[in-house]
């Protein structure tokens, strides 16, 4: 049978992808544009958009198990329904959905109120899935890496509370581990939770002082100046969208991204192999300078 991957040439699909084809998985890539789809060979390239019904009954017959992955847009809530339904009417039984951690704590940030939404409507449609709850992606930290090397400051307001940063190639292993599971058992698993996290709970002085230590010089906290970091944002991103993540970061501020007790513990048995660092990734940057 076919596992569907949706978001399949984002930061995480993709890994999602390569872990699945690595293991054998008869995978089914969903994409906008082919000519973006560079997959291994044994991958199944399907046309198609989240808000498009036509193109994704097409993607999603003979479909056995679904990977459903929403980017932060304005329709982000409307999409995933929408999957979801045409999931349902395909008969699809076996679910991964990406939401995020604490989304049922973060209540008044868009992104994260959209996908407590859907993790609802899961539940209450009964559907059979595991719904996955990363917290931030270090691999983020890559869009303001020119800014940490030549002023010399991080300016991500991360707070003193501390996140559970956690690296993409971990998240879309995890996932595909998931969605092998649920696709080889016997019947439709129940539904299940798992925080996704990293091994290091860090807090902005903590993310500062790895750079400093790798970079050899120093490196500040700028703090949690909100707003200058939604100006700073407008500049390349809608404002709806700036506005989001600032108020995601003033959850950061007051909630932070604490991993439950076992969390990480969990990941490492499931993986069988330590989760990367934020201090390792910091190392692959400037070493790839």
């Amino acid at each position: 049978m076919t596992i569907l991957v949706t978001g399949a040439t984002g930061n995480v699909g993709r890994h999602v992808v390569e872990q699945l084809a690595k293991r054998g998985a008869d995978v089914r890539a969903l994409v906008r544009d082919p000519s973006k789809a560079n997959f291994p060979a044994t991958v199944a390239v399907a046309q198609g958009d989240l808000l498009d019904v036509d193109s994704l009954r097409a993607a999603f017959s003979g479909v056995s198990t679904l990977f459903l992955l929403n980017a932060v847009t304005a329709d982000e809530y409307t999409q995933a329904l929408i999957a979801l339904n045409i999931a349902r009417e395909s008969g699809i039984e076996r679910i991964v959905y990406l939401s995020v951690i604490h989304s049922d704590v973060y209540v008044n940030v868009p992104h994260f109120a959209g996908k407590y939404g859907v993790e609802r409507m899961i539940e209450d449609m009964g559907l059979h899935a595991t719904i996955l709850r990363p917290a931030y992606f270090i691999n983020n930290d890559l869009s303001i890496k020119d800014v940490v090397t030549g002023y010399g400051v991080y300016p991500m307001p991360i707070g003193s509370k501390g996140l559970a940063m956690v690296d993409t190639r971990d998240v879309g292993e995890i996932v595909a581990i998931e969605l092998l599971r649920r696709e080889q058992a016997a019947e439709p698993l129940p539904l299940n939770r798992i925080n996704v996290v990293g091994p290091d709970t860090l807090t902005g002085a903590d993310v500062a002082a790895i750079w400093t230590d790798v970079l050899g010089r120093p490196v500040a906290y700028l703090g949690e100046d909100m707003d200058g970091f939604e100006k700073s944002l407008r500049q390349y991103m809608p404002s709806w969208m700036a506005f989001d993540m600032r108020l995601m970061g003033e959850r950061f501020v007051t909630e932070g991204m604490v991993p439950e007790a076992g969390d990480v513990e969990r990941l490492v048995a499931l993986l069988g192999r330590p989760l990367h660092s934020y201090r390792g990734f910091v190392a692959e940057v400037v070493a790839a300078g």
